[in-house]
């Protein structure tokens, strides 16, 4: 950091207070996670200066042996950590990948059938201001009302109805699992193909301690981030060789590497790609099975702890790394609870829930998340402590408790430090 300080004092003081921020709070954020000080080196390196447009063998520039070692690395160790055939690992974010991947199985046009945006999905699954809602026609499946879970026998009434060339499986604001052998069966019923978004959940599957989608998809897409705690991106996992096209003159997984580059992206961030590889080779340690159980377990007291405070749970708990919340009991919108969370260093973000009334930037709910709290080693009984916190915060918003949370909240996160070599 020394060059930096020198030479741009103004972004060398903001990236010093982030790091900060980030040692003394607790990020609840589901989507956040804390990398490796290995990760952070392989991110900083002189690799993000090289150009290497193509795949491994077969670039477009010079100078790229040592390049392909590092994209051929990260791709073997993607194949055997989720057991697929074929791996992409060049996509610079989730978005992307979902990009790459509509682009791989369908025309402009053609129709995607997803998780509503409003239920738990994601942008990219359709939603109309995102690129998936303008280019490809759009059929989305919720959950049910009373229990909030995905109804397969809605999923399978909607997908015969609009005859879908795509089903999307996947969310990002949904606690329970998903089944995938039911989505498989609907798929193949319909002549559609099945593609995951695992975004959420893949360090849970890499770990075995989560329903695997990729037995049942065609396509699997995922960021690096998240559970699978590696750097900001993301990549594709596919079959070979494509169901339902046979005869293409290119095999499922060729026009996923065509999709990715030239389709929709240009030279690979090989910084990006060497982190990618080394949190790969992290989550075949025995260790991460060990820490992925831990994030379920930190989830379920969590959700428990969140429950004893009066919170009502979405889906009535959790079974994955997340728990959504409902504050109306507390008559609260999201945004005011998100903001009074981040004034005592608690950060979470507001989040709409199934049939919410309220609108999309104050919405009715909290998301919250295990991955980065168990990343500093905290366990069940600091997840009690946490649920209390909120609790106490949302429930009683004065300066004194807030200031007595916050202590709390920073004393917690001092006594599971990160970065402590950090200049």
């Amino acid at each position: 950091m020394n060059e930096l300080k020198k030479n741009d004092p103004v972004i060398a003081e903001a990236i010093g207070s982030e790091v900060e921020r980030q040692r003394s709070g607790l990020e609840m954020i589901a989507s956040e996670n804390i990398v490796s000080p290995a990760v952070l080196e392989a991110l900083g390196t002189p690799l993000t200066n090289k150009y290497s447009e193509g795949y491994p063998g077969k670039r477009y520039y010079g100078g790229n042996a040592f390049i392909d070692v590092i994209e051929a690395a990260a791709i073997e160790r993607a194949k055997r950590l989720f057991g697929a055939e074929h791996a992409n690992v060049q996509p610079h974010a989730g978005s992307q990948a979902n990009m790459a991947a509509y682009y791989a199985l369908l025309d402009p046009g053609e129709t995607i059938m997803a998780m509503s945006l409003a239920h738990g999905g994601h942008l990219t699954h359709g939603a109309a201001v995102n690129f998936s809602g303008r280019f490809y026609k759009v059929a989305a499946y919720g959950v049910r009302q009373d229990n909030e879970l995905v109804d397969m026998d809605e999923v399978r009434q909607t997908a015969k109805r609009e005859k879908p060339r795509v089903i999307v499986a996947g969310f990002t604001a949904y606690p329970r699992h998903l089944d995938f052998a039911a989505f498989r069966a609907i798929a193949d019923e319909v002549g559609a193909y099945l593609m995951v978004d695992m975004a959420h959940f893949a360090g849970l599957v890499a770990a075995g301690v989560h329903p695997d989608p990729i037995p049942h998809a065609d396509v699997v897409t995922t960021t690096t981030h998240k559970t699978l705690r590696g750097p900001r991106g993301a990549l594709i996992l596919c079959r070979q060789n494509d169901r339902l096209r046979p005869d293409d003159k290119k095999n499922l997984a060729q026009r996923i590497d065509s999709a990715v580059f030239p389709g929709i992206q240009g030279g690979p961030l090989d910084h990006v790609v060497a982190a990618k590889a080394v949190a790969l080779q992290e989550a075949l340690q025995p260790s991460f099975v060990d820490y992925q159980k831990q994030v379920l377990s930190n989830a379920k007291a969590l959700a428990a702890g969140l429950a004893a405070e009066g919170f009502r749970l979405v889906g009535g708990g959790t079974d994955n790394h997340l728990v959504l919340v409902d504050l109306t009991p507390f008559g609260l919108g999201g945004k005011r609870a998100e903001t009074l969370l981040d004034s005592v260093g608690i950060y979470v973000n507001k989040n709409m829930i199934p049939y919410d009334k309220r609108k999309p930037m104050d919405p009715s709910g909290l998301r919250l998340g295990t991955p980065a709290l168990t990343t500093r080693g905290m366990k069940e009984p600091d997840m009690g402590v946490i649920a209390g916190l909120i609790g106490r915060a949302l429930k009683d918003p004065g300066e004194a408790t807030l200031r007595a949370v916050a202590d709390s909240a920073k004393e917690l996160a001092l006594r599971h430090p990160i970065y402590p070599d950090w200049p």
